[in-house]
């Protein structure tokens, strides 16, 4: 049995992964903090845990293996260093940490500790990513020129975000930082290591510091070049991918939710578009990868330079963003100090 404390119940996705711990039969949540206490209380009495209110006291108890965090992306830096250094294993949201900095500060110490960490990728379980990603690979459309990923929601035009999401201080910058993290990692693993990006953040509501809608270019070491879209402002926006290379091109998602593929390198000889017969398997929810980790010491495919690579990303699409800001626009600044 893995004991579980679950850090704060600021991100909107903590709840859902306290509902998949719960499903897990060699799981259980046993504490909670959180750095708003009462909100902290409450949930503690929802998921029938005990609450502590300070941090390193909980990190010290006997019934605590390993942490959720979902404090705010600031706080991360403290929180999972505090974790590893009480030798608890580790699962996060997205990002990691605000800068490249913290990032090294979270992974030295975690390694320094021994412990389990993960990160919350979720988009690279599925298998039309990892279709995606052998495409790439093994070259099935030739060498890939461009990757063009959206992932958005309307939770600002729609008013279901909360208020807190907007906080260019705790959050660390708005719909790029947050949803715009999954196209960014996919971008990465899907392209190899990027040399240069350009920004294109905007706010289309009002009364918000930070940006929702939002676009980034990304060159990549290999010639091939990424847009990544986000926002909070699209409604029936799906998912989409889509990757055009010298041999052929791959769309995935679209308002369809299917895979297609079309390539003069096709093993069957198949001419114009097809639907694979087959995909890679998914691999299961990264939380049950974390789990799974600590318990069987299985390799969990998304850890800590995967999580150092996504805010080297995030933290140099803000940069481009501060250094071509307009005064309008100073609110959207990433601290990276």
């Amino acid at each position: 049995m893995v004991n579980v404390a679950m850090l704060s119940a600021w991100h909107p996705h903590a709840k859902g992964y306290a509902e998949e711990l719960r499903k897990l039969p060699e799981a259980k949540i046993t504490a909670v903090w959180d750095e708003q206490p009462d909100r902290g209380r409450k949930w503690a009495d929802e998921l029938g845990a005990a609450f502590e209110a300070d941090l390193n006291v909980l990190l010290r108890r006997s019934d605590v293996d390993a942490v959720v965090c979902d404090a705010p992306t600031n706080r991360h830096v403290e929180v999972l260093t505090a974790a590893a250094g009480a030798r608890k294993h580790i699962f996060t949201e997205k990002v990691m940490a605000m800068t490249v900095k913290e990032c090294h500060q979270i992974a030295e110490a975690v390694r320094k500790a021994g412990v389990t960490f993960c990160i919350s990728f979720p988009f690279r379980t599925r298998p039309d990513t990892l279709f995606a990603k052998r495409v790439a690979d093994e070259k099935l459309i030739g060498d890939v020129t461009l990757l063009r990923v959206r992932i958005a929601h309307n939770g600002a035009s729609a008013g279901w975000l909360p208020r807190h999401f907007y906080d260019p201080v705790t959050c660390g910058g708005g719909a790029m930082m947050d949803l715009g993290a999954h196209p960014m990692y996919l971008a990465r693993w899907i392209m190899g290591k990027p040399v240069r990006i350009t920004s294109m953040f905007n706010a289309y509501t009002s009364g918000h510091a930070v940006e929702d809608n939002a676009v980034c270019v990304v060159e990549f070491a290999n010639k091939g070049l990424g847009v990544v879209e986000t926002s909070f402002v699209s409604t029936h926006s799906p998912f989409c991918l889509e990757l055009f290379g010298t041999e052929g091109s791959l769309f995935v998602g679209g308002p369809d939710d299917r895979v297609r593929i079309i390539s003069n390198k096709s093993a069957t000889g198949a001419k114009g578009w097809t639907t694979p017969s087959e995909l890679p398997a998914p691999l299961p929810r990264p939380i049950v990868l974390w789990i799974r980790g600590i318990r069987e010491g299985t390799p969990i495919p998304f850890g800590l330079e995967e999580g150092t690579q996504l805010t080297e990303l995030m933290a140099v699409s803000y940069t481009h963003l501060r250094a071509h800001e307009t005064p309008e626009h100073l609110v959207c600044r990433l601290l990276l100090e």
